[in-house]
């Protein structure tokens, strides 16, 4: 069973309807700023030099507070207090579906325990799905790398959710490969339904709905696989060792990315965009 995050869960157990979500989720989102919306906000940068920072972590793994003492446009004491207000505003999905009173606290503590329990099972089944697997790392460090450009670039929230028992291969369906020629080749590929490509390709991009056709869907797909893939590199290559990625691909499924590659191993990433598929393989 996929692990979803709370809200999905919710909604699928009847104790929410699609409505509550939706509003639940925005107002979470006003409660959670980035550090560059409060810095913006707070006239400590203005949007550009929030933007710089912005880009400049598409490309590097390092904190936004970081980056902007490197670049010298923040002080340690600046972030230090958009880090304690981006705190102070925060607000739990399931605190504020309480006030809002969408869900009563008995309902919601049964619908977490539950929740927790599917995690505790699909985490217990990558570990034994990885473990002593030649690819366990670069797995792991793509989840990862997911999750952080969701949460930095998409505005969004990425998980682990399962193991791909079985590469989907039905039509409609958008996957993004990148294979590495270096000293150890690596491959890499992205796959969701078409739908979550457009909504990705939206956040990625800012752009809205009707503005995104297949084509920027797929380029979107291709250049967020293009940022995992520069993470991946760069913690598994030694230094200076010399690589070279390919444009991503477009023409295969991912079952035929993964009949091809030597020891695949796929997972199955939940977001609130929709859920897709994570490969990586030789």
């Amino acid at each position: 069973m996929a692990v979803k995050f709370l809200g999905q869960y919710l909604l699928e157990q009847g104790l929410i309807d699609k409505q509550q979500l939706l509003r639940a989720l925005e107002i979470q989102r006003e409660c959670s700023p980035m550090l560059g919306e409060l810095a913006v906000q707070e006239g400590l940068l203005d949007s550009k030099q929030a933007q710089v920072i912005n880009d400049r972590q598409r490309r590097e793994d390092k904190r936004f507070g970081d980056i902007a003492i490197e670049l010298g446009l923040l002080g340690a004491a600046q972030i230090e207090h958009l880090l304690a207000a981006q705190k102070a505003g925060r607000k739990m999905f399931g605190s504020i579906l309480i006030e809002q009173g969408m869900i009563q606290p008995a309902q919601l503590q049964q619908a977490l325990d539950e929740q927790q329990a599917e995690r505790q099972s699909a985490e217990l089944g990558y570990q034994q799905s990885v473990s002593g697997h030649a690819l366990a790392q670069e797995i792991g460090l793509a989840i990862n790398a997911c999750a952080k450009q969701f949460t930095r670039i998409l505005k969004s929230r990425a998980q682990f959710a399962g193991i791909v028992e079985a590469a989907d291969d039905a039509p409609g369906r958008v996957t993004a490969c990148i294979t590495v020629e270096a000293n150890t080749p690596l491959i890499l590929a992205l796959a969701c339904d078409l739908d979550s490509a457009r909504r990705i390709a939206c956040a990625f991009m800012r752009i809205a709905p009707e503005r995104c056709d297949d084509e920027l869907a797929r380029d979107a797909l291709g250049e967020l696989l293009n940022v995992i893939m520069g993470y991946v590199i760069r913690e598994t290559l030694q230094e200076d060792e010399p690589y070279s990625p390919s444009p991503p691909d477009f023409e295969r499924s991912l079952p035929q990315v993964m009949a091809a590659a030597g020891s695949p191993l796929a997972v199955v990433m939940s977001s609130e965009l929709g859920s897709f598929e994570l490969m990586v393989g030789r």
